[in-house]
């Protein structure tokens, strides 16, 4: 595996590291796009800052491995991500431009979803006033009730309705895919497939990482995977076909013996039952290691269980190594957050949360290692190599099938 690229912390000497995989990330995406017999392009959701991972090294990186379309969620994400991307990269824009935001999305080559007819209404105004036929995805709620047109809304609507846009893609979002056996999925389907009997020549998307595993009917034109890609388990209660993206390790400041009866932590929430040897380590809930994993959690050290005891602190957790080598307890000793032992779903578990918070949740005092060789070549600018895009030098669908290029009318 190649070192790309290593993000230091400010010290010489970090406490704690965090190893991003990028090859683990390009082969998810494979993996990924290899679901879809008919060879449907994948995309890749980098919101959040690629799910806490890093946008700037990830997605040049799933570039290089061949991925063109891309989604975050805000209109800056996708500024700051534009520069570092090739001109034949799509940024879609989840939430939309928001209001007075229309101009920048439009002048950085974004390509805006729209969620509402009040959306749908200000991009046609700025088309006016350009004199230009503006690109645009569009949006369906199909159940999530959370963003996107009403479906009795998307219906209606005709190429005289959204004069001035061309649409591009139509999507939704499933509400439960993680589940297969929810009949919900296909009752999402069925409303999607009604629109898109409506607008039959507009390429569509409704499979998200979960969705892109229910089968080709969930298809359509574009896959839409986010967590999958970071190693996220698509599917509950099978076994996970995505890899490992991310080691995380802690040091330790301290070990120390309590006796029987002794608390440990704040408010004494643990108390030992026996003489117990107790490790002291650097992470806490400002580094993302959340509080809900206190008296739950496990750290590994050298392949062995280290329980985690007592409450999470901000800076700190205490870690029961009583059953541990004592070779292994030393001043250098550095404990597995994530990696052989436990990943991010396993991790989650622990929380009592899902696999996204705990990779959103990562703090900035990681010293930040990106390893793999799907790092960007020759044909991803570095950062400040292109400052935008115009609209018209935006690629639309180069990598769809020819049916998904065919012209953008409703019928």
């Amino acid at each position: 595996m190649t070192l790309i690229r290593t993000v230091p912390a400010a010290s010489a000497v970090p406490a704690n590291t965090l190893v991003i995989d990028l090859d683990a990330v390009a082969a998810n995406w494979r993996t990924l796009g290899s679901r879809s017999p008919a060879g449907v392009p994948c995309a890749a959701v980098v919101k959040a800052d690629a799910y806490g991972l890093g946008a700037s090294m990830v997605a040049p990186a799933l570039y290089h491995a061949g991925c063109r379309h891309f989604f975050v969620a805000l209109v800056d994400e996708a500024v700051a991500l534009r520069p570092l991307l090739p001109r034949d990269a799509r940024l879609y824009v989840l939430h939309g431009a928001l209001p007075g935001a229309e101009a920048e999305c439009l002048d950085a080559g974004l390509t805006p979803v729209l969620n509402s007819l009040e959306q749908l209404r200000r991009w046609q105004q700025l088309a006016r006033r350009r004199g230009a036929v503006l690109r645009a995805a569009l949006q369906v709620d199909t159940g999530m009730a959370r963003l996107g047109l009403a479906l009795s809304e998307a219906l209606e609507l005709d190429a005289g309705a959204i004069e001035g846009i061309e649409p591009v893609l139509w999507m939704s979002h499933l509400v439960g895919a993680e589940n297969p056996d929810d009949p919900f999925n296909g009752e999402q389907l069925r409303r999607f497939s009604q629109l898109r009997r409506r607008w039959p020549r507009v390429p569509a998307s409704l499979a998200n990482s979960s969705g892109t595993f229910l089968g080709p009917d969930f298809h359509f034109e574009l896959l839409r995977p986010g967590a999958a890609l970071y190693g996220v388990a698509p599917t509950v209660g099978r076994p996970n076909p995505m890899r490992a993206a991310v080691q995380l390790s802690a040091r330790m400041i301290q070990a120390h013996e309590i006796p029987a009866g002794q608390g440990v932590g704040y408010n004494h929430t643990w108390v030992a039952a026996r003489p117990t040897r107790v490790a002291t380590v650097s992470v806490g809930y400002a580094d993302g290691f959340l509080r809900s994993l206190s008296n739950r959690g496990v750290l590994y050290l050298g392949g062995h269980r280290a329980p985690l005891i007592g409450r999470v602190s901000m800076d700190m957790v205490s870690v029961d190594v009583t059953d541990v080598p004592a070779e292994l307890i030393h001043p250098d000793a550095s404990f597995e957050l994530l990696g052989a032992g436990q990943d991010v779903n396993a991790l989650a578990t622990q929380a009592g949360t899902n696999a996204y918070e705990i990779l959103t949740s990562l703090g900035s005092r990681y010293r930040r290692v990106y390893r793999g060789d799907a790092q960007p070549g020759g044909d991803c600018p570095r950062p400040n190599a292109v400052r935008g895009v115009r609209p018209e030098e935006s690629a639309i669908h180069g990598d769809m099938n020819p049916a998904s290029r065919r012209a953008m009318n409703p019928h």
